[in-house]
């Protein structure tokens, strides 16, 4: 009778370890993917900002909108070790739509965007030192939303972006030489494009990719910084815009979301990859979610995942290693379009502002945790 006690016990225990193991096998979805935390609010509601990385840690907030034609010259900067925001210097002129990235000086670009009902070829440049912005020489076209890469050599190339207020994009392209702080032009891209992503390949090259010229366009093509040109690859297994980038730690690239000429009615969770070495793209696992107007760069996280922000309630990463998209624990309030997401030094990210299917920004900040 004891050895029958004891087994039964025996098998009870085992069946719950089993149990147990089971358990936490359907966990690890969440627990690979992070999470996402409400973060203290932006000082201002804010939407089509900009959001940079400094020296020193800190996130610098800029222009953006508040709604339709209620634009921002305001600038905040949020502090990881206070969690929170504060006001620093106004911009030359209120923009959003706008490019602004970090140079090897420590300041940053700031330039195009939209102003009232048209864009501007304005730009100044912000110092993290005395937290003030300075007008700078015009950019040779006007730009709204156009992209902005930092090349090997320091300087910067600006492409594309609308030169009115229109649907549609512009071919031209131009460079900011970071020893003169002025614009030249360079030779332009085989197609106009607003709302594209760019992104700085490990070769110092630029993929150019979807955006809209008259209609949205499957079509890619690289900056050779060497020949100072653009030339055509692999189009996209779909054409896209207001989608998202990132950079695979193999050096692959990642295109995912965006929307078609239907704009909300066409948002998508298609994915693909492009192969720098074969030119040509693939597809991969859909995100969980259809989502568009994303933030044009995704972050990379030190796992090698990527981020993926804004359009949706939830968060997601791609995980390289088994080609999946993986929801985060949590998610923000709303379906949030035309965020900021900035990794910062720890790991962690900052999510911030956007609009949902309205034109009522926020001023709501989130924290990504992997």
């Amino acid at each position: 009778m004891r050895r029958l006690r004891f087994f039964l016990v025996a098998l009870t225990t085992a069946s719950l370890a089993v149990a147990l193991m089971g358990f936490r096998a359907a966990v690890p979805a969440a627990s690979q993917a992070g999470s996402v935390v409400p973060a203290a609010p932006m000082l201002e509601a804010r939407s089509g900002h900009s959001a940079t990385l400094l020296p020193n840690g800190k996130v610098l907030i800029a222009g953006g909108m508040l709604r339709n034609q209620n634009f921002y010259r305001s600038a905040e900067l949020y502090d990881p070790a206070t969690g929170k925001f504060q006001l620093t210097g106004e911009m030359t002129m209120a923009r959003v739509g706008h490019i602004a990235q970090l140079l090897p000086s420590g300041k940053v670009l700031i330039a195009g965007g939209w102003v009232g009902r048209g864009s501007t070829d304005s730009a100044e440049l912000y110092d993290p030192a005395t937290g003030t912005f300075t007008a700078i020489s015009k950019m040779t076209g006007r730009r709204g939303r156009p992209t902005a890469t930092l090349l090997a050599n320091g300087d910067v190339l600006i492409a594309g972006g609308g030169d009115h207020d229109s649907p549609g994009g512009i071919a031209s392209a131009e460079i900011f030489r970071v020893s003169t702080h002025t614009f030249e032009p360079v030779g332009s891209m085989h197609h106009a494009r607003i709302a594209h992503t760019a992104t700085l390949l490990n070769d110092g090259r630029v993929l150019i990719a979807g955006g809209r010229g008259e209609d949205v366009t499957s079509s890619a093509e690289l900056y050779d910084p060497k020949a100072g040109r653009f030339i055509e690859t692999g189009s996209l297994l779909t054409a896209r815009y207001k989608h998202a980038a990132g950079l695979l730690p193999d050096g692959e690239v990642l295109i995912f979301g965006g929307s078609d000429e239907r704009d909300w009615h066409g948002a998508m969770s298609k994915a693909e990859i492009y192969d720098p070495h074969t030119g040509k793209f693939r597809p991969t696992s859909p995100l969980n979610e259809s989502r568009f107007k994303l933030p044009g760069e995704a972050a990379q996280l030190a796992s090698g995942q990527i981020l993926v922000s804004g359009g949706s309630k939830k968060v997601e990463v791609y995980d390289p290693k088994n080609g999946k998209f993986l929801v985060a624990s949590g998610e923000m309030n709303d379906a949030w379009h035309f965020m900021s997401e900035t990794r910062l030094r720890d790991g962690t990210v900052l999510l911030a502002g956007g609009y949902p299917d309205n034109d009522h920004c926020t001023a709501q900040a989130w924290i990504y945790r992997p």
